[in-house]
């Protein structure tokens, strides 16, 4: 699978077959400070992201004024 990831802009190469939360963990990513996104939908850390697909990782932003 191609792993995007953001902040810096890098792409990663893994094997596919796996939940997102164990591809989370190799890349040492905190599963709550990012989105994953796999074409236009929302992941959630259950699901499987095979060999062809490709997921983005988008670093969760907080902030504003009260």
């Amino acid at each position: 699978m191609k792993v995007i990831l953001r902040n810096p802009r890098r792409e990663v190469e893994l094997a596919g077959g796996r939940r997102v939360k164990d591809v989370l963990r190799e890349l040492d990513i905190i599963p709550e400070t990012v989105l994953v996104i796999r074409g236009d939908d929302l992941v959630t850390a259950d699901q499987v992201v095979q060999d062809h697909e490709t997921i983005e990782l988008r670093p969760v932003m907080s902030g504003g004024a009260v």
